[in-house]
């Protein structure tokens, strides 16, 4: 019998889990390895193309890992599930006229969910990733979210939909570690290579980052059925065609090609009228927006008016707001502006480093003044 119980510790080959399994291991748990396979890059054409998950040498490194170490070590092929809700729900967003994001949804109901799934079939008391993030029991009983303690690498963004019972049994001994520290772990457990190895942004499936071209690959005839909408003004005036609405996001100036004299941006997309907006850079500031497909962290609902930092992308700091709950849906007042909310990306709200809770933000109202 291990000393801390039995845990099954997702491995993509990349740093990150594999020092997640190998301290794990050290530390007492009975370890078991369990590779993902969500994707398959032999299809898409970009088999060599490493991207952090899914890539055969990925798979490899982690065996060789969990082998050398003494601890069994599976594959989980998941790509039709991940194919049949990740990918549809990607393709279907951006035909939407939203901006997705693909690997929240990933985490919330495929990876996690499968990782119990095998964990209970295999007797595991635990299962564990390579996040930066950290997870505790709240007074109140319920578990939290919060952030690593590496603000860089911090993770609890896209975690925000991680159920109670799954985050019960969840251990994500990165949080408490900055990328520095992964590295040296890395070096120090035999792996230079690993510690040295870069880090991918990517979506798995989009490996290119191109995708615009994978949704046309995706949606026969996309391309022929949406050219030649118009670009207009917030006043409605035209002034120009574009190549398809899938193909824009909310704050892009890049790429457009249109002249107006001045720089101009993405500030709405109307798929019903397959009409993309454009304004300057302070038409994409706004105060408020609404979030559902909410999931509660801290708390088992959100008091009324409570004060909360709200992040609206990966990569956002976040802004001071108040929180309102509205017909099963969470209305967001920003003290200040903030730039570029598209709807389809994830609203999580913190107090503090806490997740209080997240939602995916919806569609306001057009805004054209015709």
């Amino acid at each position: 019998m291990s000393k801390h119980g039995k845990v099954l510790v997702a491995m993509s080959g990349g740093i990150d889990s594999t020092v997640t399994a190998l301290m794990l291991h050290e530390q007492g748990y009975e370890v078991v390895g369990i590779t993902m396979k969500t994707w398959d890059y032999a299809s898409a054409g970009s088999s060599k193309k490493e991207t952090g998950c899914c890539n055969l040498d990925s798979f490899n490194d982690a065996r060789a890992a969990a082998v050398h170490h003494g601890f069994p070590h599976f594959v989980l092929d998941i790509r039709d599930e991940f194919g049949d809700f990740v990918i549809n729900n990607f393709v279907d967003e951006y035909i939407a006229g939203r901006t997705p994001n693909p690997c929240v949804l990933c985490n919330t109901h495929i990876k996690w969910r499968a990782l119990m799934k095998r964990a209970d079939a295999m007797d595991c008391d635990f299962i564990a990733t390579g996040h930066y993030g950290q997870i505790r029991r709240h007074d109140n009983g319920r578990m939290v979210i919060s952030k690593g303690i590496d603000e860089t690498k911090d993770q609890s963004y896209v975690l925000w939909g991680i159920q109670q019972d799954v985050l019960a049994r969840t251990i994500l001994p990165l949080g408490k570690y900055r990328k520095t520290e992964i590295r040296q772990m890395a070096f120090d457990f035999g792996y230079p290579e690993l510690a040295k190895k870069a880090e991918s942004y990517e979506i798995c499936f989009v490996p290119d980052n191109d995708y615009r071209g994978f949704l046309k690959r995706k949606v026969e005839g996309l391309e022929e059925r949406v050219n030649g909408g118009n670009f207009v003004l917030a006043d409605g005036t035209i002034v120009g065609k574009h190549k398809g609405y899938p193909f824009y996001t909310i704050g892009q100036r890049k790429g457009l090609d249109i002249a107006l004299g001045r720089p101009v941006f993405v500030t709405e997309i109307i798929p019903e009228t397959n009409t993309i907006v454009l304004g300057n850079e302070d038409e994409l500031q706004k105060n408020e927006m609404f979030v559902s497909g909410l999931n509660m962290g801290k708390y088992e609902t959100i008091p009324e008016g409570m004060e909360a930092i709200t992040k609206i992308r990966y990569k956002d700091p976040g802004a001071l707001s108040t929180l309102h709950n509205e017909d099963g849906k969470v209305k967001v007042n920003f003290f200040e502006h903030v730039k570029g909310i598209a709807p389809g990306q994830s609203a999580v709200f913190y107090e503090g480093d806490d997740v209080i809770g997240g939602g995916i933000i919806q569609r306001g109202p057009i805004s054209l003044h015709q």
